[in-house]
């Protein structure tokens, strides 16, 4: 079994001592998002680091057939001889740097650093190497008869928006991916006003007058963990990660107690989700909110 040591200069000190666990759901039976049942190669605990010997290893090589057409987002193939990325670098306007440190190229193509998944190609990813996501922590406390309700340890519970994902039905924070040259705090605001806001389908005004309330909240987060992430869709060639941030409002006439949420974009469903240990969330985002229920001395 993995553990990283995530480390940034720019994070708090509450985020440099945490550990966070990695492998548990990219080594599923199946790989997510197909229909012919795409099978991952078993990778037991200790052949998951790519210093152990593992002779028999010959994972799949599996691309979705949505990335093989193509999409504006995606990568063309290894093998297109017009493709040349600068591997651990800025392409141009795309990120290919890990947030954590530099990944090796063996046969041209970019290696998991954080080990084996048991399966190879892009899967249902649309860049080779790092995919860069922004996952936006909005939190607030749960008020019960005009006070903040206390949980069975005797602190405070924390609430944060939590969308039901259309693709997986699992429940996650309202995230996605950061386009190409664009700022993560932009990504952060329109990720959230899509999936819990559902922006989308606003008039040209509804929307302005939203962003116009969201601006000088989304202003004031806090960096809560930037890193790998244990995606289902990772393999050994692609892989998530992400900078998630906390946006969190502690005044009862602050704008979270107000807002209306409505489910957009991917998500299928949005609520106020009370934090505690019991959450069983999609890829890492467990680790994410319990650094931030830490961060707050809040129940757990």
């Amino acid at each position: 079994m993995i553990w990283v040591r995530t480390a940034s200069s720019s994070i708090k000190s509450f985020h440099k001592s945490s550990l966070v666990r990695m492998h548990i759901k990219c080594r599923g039976s199946f790989y997510p998002r197909t229909n012919e049942k795409v099978t991952r190669t078993e990778v037991p605990d200790d052949k998951v680091e790519w210093s152990a010997s593992f002779h028999d290893y010959a994972p799949r090589q599996y691309t979705a057939p949505h990335i093989l057409a193509g999409p504006e987002y995606a990568d063309p193939d290894i093998s297109c001889p017009e493709f040349k990325p600068l591997w651990n670098a800025v392409d141009g306007n795309i990120n290919r740097c890990s947030h954590e440190e530099s990944y090796n190229i063996v046969d041209g193509y970019p290696r998991n650093m954080h080990g084996r998944t048991g399966i190879a190609g892009r899967g249902a990813l649309g860049r080779w190497g790092p995919n860069h996501a922004a996952d936006p922590i909005v939190t607030r406390w749960k008020i019960y008869d005009n006070e903040v309700a206390h949980g069975e340890t005797g602190k405070p519970i924390l609430q944060f928006v939590c969308i039901q994902r259309r693709d997986s039905g699992e429940w996650a924070i309202p995230g996605g991916m950061v386009d190409p040259g664009e700022r993560v705090s932009t990504t952060l605001m329109r990720e959230f006003q899509e999936e819990a806001l559902n922006c989308l389908e606003m008039t040209h005004e509804q929307k302005k007058q939203t962003e116009d309330k969201l601006k000088n909240f989304f202003q004031g987060g806090e960096e809560v963990y930037r890193g790998y992430v244990d995606d289902p869709r990772n393999t050994d060639n692609a892989w998530m990660e992400t900078v998630a941030y906390n946006f969190h409002e502690s005044s009862q006439d602050g704008i979270l107690y107000s807002l209306q949420l409505h489910a957009g974009d991917d998500a299928q469903a949005v609520k106020w989700q009370d934090i505690s240990s019991q959450l069983n969330l999609y890829a890492s985002h467990r680790d994410f909110i319990q650094k931030v229920a830490e961060k707050h001395n809040a129940h757990w």
